[in-house]
């Protein structure tokens, strides 16, 4: 009975103490959140990314591309307000089992909050902090114009930060006039520019070219026949 008070105290004594850190840690978050909304407005930090030399508004690029783009990054898209704990919790568990912080549970939101507001530094702070503007986010824009603003800001590898710097850069042309093949590959490249990037490693660009389609056959977005077709196309 003793040791079983002991082990009940020492439980009660670590729970105490993670519900303080996590206190403190969902405090830091608000205000950091707080702090870059200071800086900038949501409709404020918007207009600056569409007034950006190169901005690609959403009709210019192919439809094909941005499905590509919610497939595999962020399948809910269209049905959360901004953060997908489905998504979380799949990430904690992979993350649990490979003892790393390989996920993030991301969701394009997300991303375009930290792209916007904040850096690329994987801490909880952040985390929380990224979590709340994502929901100011929501908020303020539909979600076209937070896909607008992703594909406009995320990272597309070899120092491309817009769609269209990346499609001139590694297909020598405009979005619009991509094809199935050139949008499904630019769609899985953010995901890890430094390795996806097809000027870097073309294997690995044409393998997660591949994920990208399979994900897509998976969510309805196209045929088995469609995807290998596009797969196909040189």
């Amino acid at each position: 009975m003793k040791l079983k008070k002991i082990l009940l105290n020492l439980f009660l004594l670590i729970l105490s103490a993670l519900i303080i850190i996590g206190g403190i840690i969902v405090f830091q978050g608000y205000q950091m959140y707080q702090a870059a909304l200071g800086q900038a407005s949501v409709e404020d930090m918007a207009d600056n990314v569409r007034s950006q030399p190169g901005f690609t508004p959403l009709e210019e690029l192919p439809e094909l591309y941005l499905e590509a783009v919610v497939a595999v990054e962020d399948q809910r898209f269209y049905e959360h307000g901004g953060v997908d704990l489905i998504a979380i919790l799949r990430a904690v568990w992979n993350d649990l089992r490979s003892f790393s912080l390989a996920e993030g549970g991301s969701t394009i939101t997300q991303q375009v909050a930290k792209n916007l507001y904040f850096t690329q530094e994987r801490t909880a702070t952040r985390k929380i902090a990224e979590i709340l503007m994502a929901r100011q986010l929501e908020k303020h824009l539909d979600k076209d114009e937070i896909l607008e603003l992703y594909v406009n800001s995320i990272y597309f590898g070899n120092g491309y930060y817009q769609v269209s710097a990346a499609c001139e850069g590694y297909f020598h042309k405009q979005p619009k006039d991509m094809t199935d093949s050139e949008c499904t590959m630019l769609a899985g490249i953010p995901n890890a520019p430094s390795v996806y990037a097809p000027t870097v490693n073309p294997d690995l660009a044409v393998k997660r070219q591949k994920k990208v389609l399979s994900q897509m056959v998976e969510q309805g977005f196209l045929s088995e026949e469609e995807a290998s077709e596009i797969l196909g196309q040189e």
